[in-house]
């Protein structure tokens, strides 16, 4: 009988761990149910400001409308490399949507969210089965190593006068108030 029992228990133990390995959902909820306890808070104290040139950095919406980085020198820009089959990616979504819908009619902020896949069709179906009001974009040009390696999720966040000041590889709560301070610092920054 303690046979039995103990692998029916080491039966279900391998069935949740195969499950949160392979369903990318199982494995953002369980990293977001880390993010909720305390882990992945991004580090902001010290911010880069690292000076380096915009323009070219280009991306396209839904629409079709291109949007240069350099042309929005004088705003804030949060910036963040995700895909959909990332569980990562989608641990942090519900973060950024918090931060996104405090800031949306902020017009000294710009978001945009830039699916690397570039998959339109794939990414707005993700985002409005989810809900997620985020402006989906894709990357138009070529992105510079200091911005972005190829590590999803990665956010980046420019000052007004387009300096690097925050990236950050990997998953993070972004609806930390850490995080909803040194936006408005930067934004009230001149």
């Amino acid at each position: 009988m303690k046979f039995i029992r103990k692998n029916i228990f080491n039966a279900l133990l391998l069935i949740m761990l195969l499950v949160i390995v392979f369903v990318p959902d199982a494995k953002a909820f369980l990293i977001r149910g880390l993010m909720e306890i305390g882990f992945y808070s991004p580090e902001v104290e010290h911010p880069m400001a690292s000076t380096m040139g915009l323009n070219g950095i280009q991306f396209k919406d839904l629409k079709g409308n291109v949007i240069d980085l350099g042309d929005l020198k004088g705003k804030v820009i949060f910036l963040n490399f995700w895909a959909t089959w990332c569980p990562p990616c989608r641990a942090e979504m519900p973060s950024i949507n918090k931060l996104y819908a405090q800031f949306k009619n902020d017009k000294d902020i710009v978001f945009i969210f830039a699916d690397a896949d570039g998959d339109f069709a794939k990414s707005g179906k993700f985002m409005s089965d989810r809900k997620y009001e985020m402006p989906v974009y894709k990357v138009e040009s070529d992105i510079p190593e200091k911005v972005f390696t190829g590590a999803l999720p990665t956010t980046v966040i420019f000052d007004k006068q387009g300096r690097l000041s925050f990236r950050h590889e990997g998953v993070a709560n972004y609806a930390d108030k850490k995080i909803v301070d040194f936006l408005n610092k930067l934004k009230n920054t001149k």
